[in-house]
């Protein structure tokens, strides 16, 4: 009995293992918005301190603290790989004790195009909200029956919270589930739910006057193939960027994988809402309509979400609707189990056999992976790992003690796609891989658009390649607070992007140049920014103090009671 209890944390182990597979090799996974180095330095600008919109806060930091125990490519596996580990074990506990319902609700979990489209994405911090989400709701139910914090609580709290949408996502969820009408409760929650998120918070309401977005549309919910839009945001696709879309998604596979979630959906409504309870079957079932509702928005009336995104300070939060998804995810899986459940109930009865059960439990397990064949092998391949060139970590040394000011990277564009990368897009990583506060373009192209950057300084760095010498443009930079000039010599570029600057050459390789520029201007920030941006991670770190103190207070009880029997 106990080998089979262990089946469901094996089957969720392995399905995480087939999904990466080369991505766990020597080297660094690095895909679209996902960079990690080998030790990625703390700089102020990860406090939220920088002019650029804090996008990264508090994500930036916490990793910067924790490669300082793991190196970088251990860090970075163990965050994939936790993830998925993580959010199948979660959602296995949101089913009961039926090892068939535990096993087909961590497929469709685990097994999914959400998972899969943010995964190659490079969206990590959302996989670990994703892989939160069922943890929380245990534990908001946890809370709302006892009106304690449990112990475990506040760590997953700041493991769902290292990105704005994260973060606000894993607020509704807690906020959803445990909220209870007894006041001192409800203000704990509350305030720990706020602590959790008051980096990115007080980073953002410090760049009010930049917290808009325009342009919401390219952003917004797509169809897959044949699948229109809402139907693909059932079945938990329909992201914005079709490069990242498995081929099978635009198959009749999509229909057919569709069709049968809503059937073993439906089938399992009613079991799946006793087995939640009605409190917390009916806060999900709001979460599933909040998450389905924000993606179809995006889709159905872009315009509506692009005002609110260009007038209203955080509204560009809700830009990117098909990443909402992941908040009717944990609905969609118990409903599928519990259906899957009831069916292969009913098979044993008509057969009389036992093994029937087994078979068509085993077939609604394995049924997402043949719906979603090419997730398999780290997304057919896309997720191998590279290496970095040796120049980096040349550059890197030399800049130990990097003279004043910020570092710009030219050509000044956000992507790129290195042959050492197997010429996949990347944001440019090598901005991430020096020490100094750095800045880039925050532009994005795309289908063909070039959408403007929310860094005011931005087109000032523009306006300054412009000029019509180097000695020039080293002027204007120095007064925008930049010290040093890295040039990427492999990349493609345009006079408009990238141009001489004159300075003093510390570095000329094959892949790389840095020059320093000669009298950088100060960038200095107020002390009441400084400040508050100090009592936000202070708060920050009192969610996981509030963690560590539950834990001593587990371990001090349960050592008392020892002694007490003894």
């Amino acid at each position: 009995m106990r080998a089979l209890r262990a089946v469901p944390a094996a089957w969720a182990c392995a399905l995480a293992l087939l999904m990466l597979g080369p991505a766990l090799g020597r080297g660094f996974v690095l895909t679209f918005d996902m960079v990690w180095v080998p030790d990625l330095a703390v700089r102020s600008d990860f406090l939220g301190l920088g002019p650029a919109l804090p996008r990264a806060v508090p994500s930036d930091l916490v990793v910067a603290l924790l490669d300082q125990v793991l190196p970088g490519m251990l860090l970075q596996k163990v965050v994939l790989l936790g993830a998925l580990v993580a959010g199948g074990l979660g959602i296995a506990r949101l089913v009961g004790r039926s090892v068939l319902a535990q096993l087909v609700a961590i497929s469709v979990y685990v097994w999914s195009p959400y998972v899969v489209e943010r995964l190659w994405l490079g969206h990590w911090p959302v996989l670990l909200c994703w892989a939160a989400l069922p943890w929380l709701v245990r534990e908001g139910v946890r809370h709302r029956d006892d009106g304690r914090i449990g112990a475990a609580l506040p760590f997953l709290l700041l493991i769902g919270s290292l990105s704005a949408n994260a973060g606000l996502m894993s607020a509704v969820t807690l906020l959803a589930v445990g909220l209870t009408a007894r006041r001192g409760p409800a203000v704990r929650l509350v305030l720990l739910v706020a602590a959790a998120n008051a980096p990115w918070v007080v980073a953002g309401l410090l760049h009010t006057g930049s917290a808009t977005t325009a342009a919401t549309g390219v952003f917004a919910l797509r169809g897959e193939g044949s699948l229109p839009a809402p139907l693909a945001a059932l079945s938990s696709g329909g992201i914005w960027n079709a490069a990242v879309v498995p081929g099978s998604r635009e198959t009749v596979l999509a229909w057919v994988s569709l069709l049968v979630l809503l059937a073993l959906a439906a089938a399992g409504v009613r079991s799946a809402w006793r087995r939640l309870g009605g409190r917390t079957a009916w806060a999900l079932l709001a979460l599933w309509g909040t998450g389905i509702g924000l993606a179809v928005w995006s889709w159905a009336a872009p315009g509506s979400l692009g005002w609110f995104a260009a007038h209203v300070p955080g509204g560009g939060l809700l830009r990117d609707g098909s990443r909402a998804l992941a908040l009717a995810a944990p609905l969609t899986a118990v409903m599928v189990a519990a259906g899957a459940e009831r069916v292969a109930e009913r098979a044993r009865v008509a057969a009389g056999e036992v093994a029937v059960r087994v078979l068509v439990g085993v077939g609604a397990a394995l049924f997402p992976l043949a719906m979603l064949p090419d997730a398999a092998w780290g997304i057919s391949g896309e997720l191998a790992p590279a290496t970095y060139p040796d120049e980096y970590a040349q550059v890197r040394e030399l800049l130990a003690q990097p003279p004043p000011g910020d570092l710009l990277v030219l050509p000044f564009t956000s992507y790129r796609a290195p042959e050492w990368n197997h010429g996949r897009r990347v944001l440019d990583p090598l901005p991430r891989y020096l020490q100094p506060n750095y800045v880039v373009s925050d532009e994005l192209a795309v289908d063909g658009r070039i959408l403007p950057g929310e860094d005011p300084r931005t087109p000032e760095v523009l306006d300054a390649l412009a000029e019509p010498d180097a000695e020039s443009r080293a002027r204007e930079l120095e007064a925008l607070g930049i010290g040093m000039v890295a040039r990427e010599l492999d990349v493609p570029s345009t006079p408009e992007y990238d141009a001489p600057v004159a300075g003093r050459t510390l570095f000329h390789g094959t892949q790389l140049e840095l020059v320093a520029l000669a009298a950088p201007v100060d960038r200095e920030t107020t002390s009441g920014s400084r400040a508050v941006v100090a009592v936000a991670w202070t708060a920050f770190a009192s969610v996981a103090l509030v963690g560590g103190w539950n834990v001593f207070h587990i371990i001090w009880r349960a050592n008392t009671r020892k002694r007490r029997r003894r």
